[in-house]
């Protein structure tokens, strides 16, 4: 690893799916945890088998020498009321800063079909102007908060939400305040809505606090009908897997951020089955593919 104090993480849902919780149901967290260590990680994101205070989070961490990176929050300001909205948020930092985290991963998902197995992709939510302007507003708000923390709101674009595709996210990123409001970054969500994951990461990375690095099998991604398949669907076929698995080009996108200022955390993430695809074995070969890329 470079001296520019890059992690390398990843997150719980290559064992067990949020979205999906069935999808390794069967994998404790403790498992989880001690695999992802065995593999040569550094740290996680909260998941859906993780305890809900802070003093056991840390400890159960702490048992597999893992760090906790930040945490996935869904968050509904253009479908609910703001200021309770703002409450939730400033609750989610002050459970993530006592133990340990510096980022909020937060992701608007009003009237979102990211979680909804029969909705197809193309019926996600588009953002009117003033609700871009509300959603901006009360990121800004919720930005200042993080901040009061000690923490970074980095807002994660995701698949079947209102914040999906290029010209979404560069619109909200033009709305909101860079000192409050910094960007996730996820390789295989930006590739899904046809956004080229290496031009936006060298015009981005200014923005850019948080790193998800996904992969796609585009044998599986190009047969995906948006008019038809839900998101979900999408990950049971197996459309996503972890760098070095699929078909995006991590060397470049690598190169792109070594040459950069970015510190912080990569985190591998692959929504898939781990019946079929067994995770431990994944997550080693996919970080001996980026300690390769981070070595050269």
């Amino acid at each position: 690893m470079s001296d520019q104090n890059i992690k390398i993480g990843i997150a719980p849902i290559n064992w067990s799916n949020d979205d999906m919780p069935e999808i390794g149901g069967d994998y404790a967290l403790d498992t989880i945890l001690s695999e992802m260590s065995e593999a040569g990680y550094k740290g996680t994101e909260i998941g859906n088998k993780f305890p809900s205070n802070d003093k056991d989070i840390k400890n159960v961490l702490k048992k597999h020498n893992l760090e906790l990176a930040s945490s996935w929050h869904s968050t509904f300001f253009l479908s609910q009321d703001i200021d309770s909205q703002l409450e939730k948020v400033r609750q989610k930092c002050s459970l993530l800063n006592k133990a340990g985290a510096k980022i909020i991963n937060i992701a608007e998902c009003s009237n979102s079909v990211h979680g909804e197995m029969n909705s197809p992709l193309d019926l996600k939510p588009v953002c009117s102007e003033d609700e871009y302007n509300i959603l901006a507003e009360s990121l800004n708000k919720a930005g200042d908060i993080c901040n009061s923390f000690g923490m970074s709101l980095a807002f994660h674009h995701h698949m079947g939400t209102y914040i999906q595709n290029e010209i979404e996210i560069e619109t909200l990123l033009s709305k909101t305040d860079p000192s409050s409001v910094y960007l996730c970054a996820d390789t295989g969500h930006l590739y899904f809505a046809g956004v080229n994951p290496i031009k936006f990461f060298e015009k981005h990375l200014q923005r850019i606090k948080h790193i998800h690095f996904k992969d796609l099998r585009l044998q599986v991604f190009e047969n995906i009908n948006f008019q038809s398949e839900s998101f979900l669907k999408s990950v049971l076929k197996g459309v996503f897997t972890v760098p070095g698995d699929g078909g995006i080009d991590f060397v470049t996108i690598g190169n792109v951020i070594k040459s950069s200022r970015y510190e912080g955390w990569i985190i591998v993430e692959a929504e898939q089955d781990p019946a079929k695809y067994n995770p431990l074995e994944l997550a080693i070969s996919s970080k001996k593919y980026l300690d390769k890329i981070w070595s050269n």
